[in-house]
C-alpha cells in the first residue's frame, strides 16, 4: 500500500471504464472540485447506503461546486446494474486491478472477524481544481459519512 495522501499532495491521475460504457478520467474534472470515493462492493448494504447518501446530497454538493465519482474493484457490468437499480446520477468507475485504489492508498490490509486480507479501504479524497488533494479521509464509515463530509467541507444541507 502507498503512503496515504494528505492535503497538498498531487492527486494521482486515472482513466477508468465507467458504468455508462465509456471512460472517465480525473482530468475530465479539471478546474472543478471532485469527491472521489472508494467503496468495496456495489450492491452490498453499506455501499448502497453510502452511494444513496451521495445521490441524495448531490444537489447541494454540486451547488457548492463539487462533482462526485465512485470507484470500486467491481466489473463494469455490476456497476451498471448498481447505478440503474439505485438511480445513481454520478459516474461509477471500475478499478478491477485496484491500481487506482493503490495509488490513492485505498487498497491495503483489512481485518474482519479475525481474518486479515488485502482489500479496498473505504476512503474519500477531495481533489481541488488544480489537481491537488484538499481532503483525504480513510477508513470512513458508510453510514453518516456524507453528512460528516458535508460538515467538513462547510456545506449546509440544501
Amino acid at each position: 500500500m502507498s503512503d496515504r495522501l494528505v492535503p497538498g499532495d498531487a492527486a494521482p491521475n486515472f482513466t477508468l471504464p465507467n458504468a455508462a460504457g465509456g471512460s472517465t478520467s480525473l482530468k475530465d474534472f479539471a478546474d472543478s472540485l471532485v469527491v472521489v470515493y472508494f467503496y468495496p462492493a456495489a450492491s452490498t448494504p453499506a455501499c448502497t447506503q453510502q452511494a444513496c447518501d451521495f445521490r441524495d446530497n448531490l444537489a447541494s454538493l454540486k451547488s457548492a461546486g463539487y462533482q462526485v465519482v465512485g470507484i470500486s474493484p467491481d466489473p463494469v457490468a455490476k456497476l451498471a446494474t448498481f447505478a440503474a437499480a439505485q438511480d445513481l446520477p454520478f459516474p461509477l468507475l471500475a478499478d478491477e486491478d485496484h491500481a487506482v485504489a493503490e495509488a490513492y492508498a485505498a487498497w491495503g490490509e483489512k481485518k474482519n472477524y479475525g481474518r486479515t486480507y488485502q482489500g479496498l479501504i473505504r476512503s474519500t479524497i477531495v481533489v481541488d481544481g488544480a489537481g491537488k488533494v484538499a481532503v483525504a479521509q480513510y477508513n470512513v464509515r458508510a453510514t453518516g459519512h456524507v453528512a460528516k463530509l458535508r460538515r467538513d467541507l462547510g456545506i449546509d444541507k440544501a
